[in-house]
């Protein structure tokens, strides 16, 4: 165990439901010295699955890697917290005692004056000889000044459109990053030929108001959810979600870490709110911020709260998304019924 462990808090693991986190940079190396570690507490918190997602092609390489470690490297440890779990999960479910990676590439659009034409290229390329499960995270990102020139956001679309392009060739879900470009987005994706109906597609870290909420439901994605709605003081986003629910119901969901950002408040051990992806291209993090460090095993205060918004048992909440994870990631993952006992 290493000195982070004892900062993240996690719900008791004997009440752990089947999760599946669709959205993480688990790959950063700021969990290089315990990822071991975390993929085995993850497991005990009921997380199965996790999309290892891609930002930046000179870290296409990594997440690769990552997901042999998990996939490969640490089965062993799965394998002692399937013994462990062995009184949630019934008999028959057995074959699916073990924490799965699996992988988005995309070029980010925060990080768009690093990217190149040959980036996309090689991403086509890759897409080709490496199928991934999802293509994300890309969209549009104007939160600073500097991104809303118009040159910066130009080339941003012309990012985004042509791995929309990519989606639609290749028949892969996308995964979005809007932020403070909503209706940009929007127009796009209505004017392109990718059509999340068919293929699939998350809004990632969902942060738009009840308009732009349901406009992306209607289009066919699922709001991804993070630990944002732990915050009672997040009144935009739960009212977002809340309406979204009532007009197209439980299924427009999906649940996510975005580890190492958006800690649950009830995991925050400090004031930073500093991004770790954004701060530079490393996914670098100073000491001083570690406390707010995210972690997959911290999943379920998303279900949680969530459950607790929309007044809906967390037991019957988890299927659900389970389910609409599925469906976004256009897969066909067994779901582990937990033990009555």
């Amino acid at each position: 165990m290493t000195a982070l462990d004892s900062l993240y808090i996690t719900p008791h693991s004997s009440s752990a439901l089947p999760l599946i986190d669709t959205h993480t940079h688990f790959d950063a190396p700021i969990f290089d010295a315990d990822r071991a570690v975390q993929v085995e507490a993850a497991y005990e918190q009921g997380v199965r699955h996790l999309m290892l997602v891609g930002y930046l092609y000179e870290h296409f390489d990594r997440l690769y890697e990552t997901k042999r470690l998990i996939n490969e490297g640490f089965q062993s440890i799965t394998a002692q917290a399937a013994i462990v779990q062995s009184s949630i999960i019934k008999a028959g479910n057995q074959h699916n005692s073990s924490l799965d990676a699996h992988i988005a590439l995309g070029l980010h659009p925060f990080y768009i004056k690093q990217h190149t034409e040959s980036h996309l290229d090689n991403m086509a390329k890759m897409l080709a000889d490496e199928r991934p499960l999802a293509i994300g995270e890309i969209g549009l990102d104007t939160f600073t000044d500097e991104m809303k020139q118009p040159d910066m956001l130009a080339k941003q679309e012309y990012f985004f459109k042509a791995q929309l392009d990519m989606a639609v060739t290749h028949q892969l879900p996308v995964m979005l990053h809007i932020r403070k470009a909503h209706a940009e987005a929007l127009a796009i994706l209505k004017a392109h030929d990718y059509n999340a109906h068919d293929l699939g597609g998350v809004a990632h870290s969902f942060s738009g108001g009840e308009q732009e909420a349901k406009a992306f439901v209607k289009l066919g994605f699922k709001l991804g959810i993070t630990g944002q709605v732990t915050n009672p003081n997040a009144k935009k986003l739960r009212r977002a979600i809340q309406v979204a629910v009532d007009s197209y119901g439980f299924e427009c969901l999906v649940i996510e870490t975005d580890c190492p950002d958006m800690t649950p408040i009830m995991c925050q051990h400090s004031n930073n709110s500093q991004s770790a992806l954004g701060q530079n291209s490393d996914n670098g993090r100073d000491d001083t911020s570690a406390h707010n460090i995210n972690v997959p095993a911290n999943l379920p205060w998303v279900l949680l709260s969530l459950s607790e918004l929309l007044d809906v048992p967390s037991y019957r909440l988890a299927e659900q998304l389970w389910q609409n994870s599925c469906d976004a990631l256009r897969t066909d993952w067994h779901y582990p019924i937990p033990s009555k006992g």
